[in-house]
């Protein structure tokens, strides 16, 4: 049976959005989800595939987080295989070198033409950089993350879709979890 991994967006951070991940483990297993395995207390749960599109899947998890704790958080769902080509098509292979210092920015769908990445200058952020992929942003920022103008706008900034950022070391991770 293959596997689906949710992220959701903004749980747990700064004491806002508190969602126990063993309480998150028993609202989806009572909700119907199989084999709920969650990583680290930011919203990373990997779960049998539950024969519906990610999308959907998203849907059920959004609404079992705003029903069991109160709180209204965007979600993005990934297989297993989705979570793997994310993994093999990395563009910044010096950013997978660093992985605390790298992000995937998981998008709930193909970034809009009008984002602000798509028509930003590039050499405005150096030394970081960020290549876009399929549904999906990589982000190195060899200077670290709490000082870098581009990470706080990818964290800052609206789209028309949901967005959610992992580092590099929580994708493998999450990459293991839903192969083991």
């Amino acid at each position: 049976m293959g596997k689906q991994i949710a992220l959701l967006r903004g749980i747990n951070v700064g004491g806002r959005n508190k969602v126990p991940m063993a309480g998150l483990r028993a609202a989806l297993t009572d909700r119907g989800f199989g084999g709920v395995a969650t990583y680290v207390a930011s919203g990373n749960v990997v779960f049998d595939d539950p024969g519906t599109p990610p999308e959907k899947t998203a849907e059920a998890v959004e609404a079992a987080v705003e029903e069991e704790f109160g709180v209204r958080v965007g979600a993005v769902v990934r297989t297993r295989d989705e979570i793997a080509a994310v993994v093999a098509a990395n563009p910044l292979p010096e950013g997978a070198a660093e992985p605390a210092r790298f992000l995937a920015v998981f998008l709930s769908g193909p970034a809009p033409a009008d984002a602000w990445f798509r028509t930003a200058d590039p050499a405005a952020y150096a030394p970081d950089r960020y290549e876009i992929g399929d549904r999906v942003v990589y982000v190195w920022c060899p200077g670290g993350l709490g000082r870098s103008k581009l990470a706080a706008d990818f964290s800052g900034r609206k789209l028309a879709v949901t967005a959610t950022a992992r580092n590099w070391n929580t994708v493998l991770k999450l990459l293991e979890l839903a192969d083991g």
